[in-house]
């Protein structure tokens, strides 16, 4: 067999050895002609198989397409490697595409790429929710006439990115605080991220508190302290007085020490975050040691009453447990006015959960306040608590000790009518 060009270059010899022979037996017209039909051979062929070429390519088929002989089976066959070829580049790009944008549609950051003219060429959902954007909407257009901030237009304008931008009370809602910087890539183009940042933002801001908190909370028993010292040494002082002035400096000395001793315990258990141990505590002798303290604290100015309607054990940190169990006790009694009652209680509910519950009949608690009274130093009246002496902190405590034991902290109450503090520890930390 021979190769395409080797058969038409053979063909066209044909051609010349027919038109030489009939010009010498026929004459020259008749050979002129006999020579155009013979060249009209291979034309004609060619003819076709461009037609087929040509239905093959509008149809997008040519790598189906059944290969001619001849000249034109190389010249197919290179057409169809060369189509296979760019055609899997194709995918391999359409598929690298669809990765890269399933992978900014995963990010918890919002992505938007704008133009040399800050038009918008994409952006991903996080983005549309953070701006109000849609995407099939607003695809180029400005991004400073969707987002209209005075502060962003001026970020844009500038273009100093180096800085991120803070954008705060963003959202429907007003709440959401974002954190964007813009990076050049490309011709002159710019990928603008977009960050939440509204927990650290509120997580800062509680910092803030704290330390305004702590620091009022020392100064006050530290002014009074100077100001007892400060007497005592410029006055002459009966033995009486002197004693009476010594026992209020103890006392706010007591009040410092408490503070920090909360400060400390909070500080301990928000580092661990692991669970807390499963040993088994003795229920009885807790609320054993929890009527004794209550009785100390009461000093006989409440009804006081501890039972226990299980014999399950408790399993979990015992030290930790007494903390949060005290807490909730002596809340009860600093907040609970004379003659009122105290009533604390360890039972089993009917889905075979542990409660430990103190219930007052203390002035009750409105319903605003529920949400906020386990954040530090929060109270729902400021000048009575800071009679009653706790240091604002005890609620935080029993949180982070409920957290470590998988347990829930319920608080019912009812203004004017007392309270209920009720720990929930689930089946998997009771033991029989």
């Amino acid at each position: 067999m021979l190769p395409a060009l080797s058969r038409f270059i053979f063909i066209i010899f044909l051609a010349f050895i027919a038109a030489y022979v009939a010009l010498i037996n026929w004459g020259e017209n008749v050979a002129i002609a006999s020579g155009i039909a013979i060249l009209a051979i291979p034309l004609g062929y060619s003819y076709i198989n461009l037609a087929r070429l040509r239905r093959y390519v509008l149809a997008d088929d040519l790598e189906s397409m059944p290969l001619p002989s001849g000249f034109w089976e190389e010249v197919f066959f290179r057409l169809q490697r060369l189509v296979r070829d760019l055609k899997l580049q194709i995918k391999i790009n359409v598929q690298q595409h669809a990765r890269f944008i399933e992978a900014f549609q995963a990010s918890p950051n919002g992505i938007v790429m704008l133009d040399d003219q800050d038009q918008i060429e994409w952006c991903n959902a996080i983005a549309e929710q953070f701006f109000g954007l849609n995407f099939k909407r607003d695809v180029m257009q400005r991004i400073n006439f969707l987002i209209r901030r005075p502060e962003f237009v001026q970020y844009l304008n500038r273009r100093q990115f180096e800085e991120p931008l803070l954008l705060s009370r963003m959202g429907s809602d007003s709440n959401l605080s974002l954190m964007l910087q813009a990076f050049p890539f490309g011709d002159k183009r710019h990928l603008l991220l977009i960050q939440d940042v509204t927990d650290l933002q509120k997580a800062d801001a509680m910092r803030r508190d704290f330390v305004a908190n702590v620091s009022h909370e020392m100064r006050t028993p530290i002014t009074v302290l100077m100001g007892f010292l400060e007497t005592v040494q410029s006055l002459e002082l009966e033995k009486a007085q002197k004693d009476q002035y010594f026992d209020m400096m103890m006392s706010q000395a007591q009040r410092m020490k408490s503070l920090v001793e909360d400060l400390l315990t909070l500080a301990n258990l928000e580092s661990n975050t692991l669970p807390a141990p499963m040993q088994a505590v003795q229920i009885p002798t807790m609320m054993a040691l929890l009527k004794n303290d209550a009785e100390a604290l009461s000093q006989g100015r409440h009804a006081l009453n501890f039972e226990s309607t299980s014999s399950c054990k408790l399993l979990g940190d015992e030290r930790e447990l007494l903390s949060a169990f005290s807490n909730l006790v002596s809340n009860a009694i600093r907040y609970t006015p004379d003659l009122g009652s105290i009533s604390a209680k360890w039972s089993m509910n009917p889905q075979g959960q542990g409660e430990f519950s103190v219930t007052d009949t203390g002035p009750g608690i409105s319903s605003e306040h529920l949400p906020r009274l386990t954040e530090r130093f929060y109270r729902v009246d400021r000048s009575r608590s800071r009679d009653t002496g706790g240091t604002g902190l005890g609620l935080a405590i029993v949180k982070h000790i409920a957290n470590r034991h998988q347990a829930q902290l319920v608080i019912e109450s009812i203004a004017g009518k007392g309270s209920t503090f009720t720990l929930r520890f689930p089946k998997e930390r009771i033991s029989k």
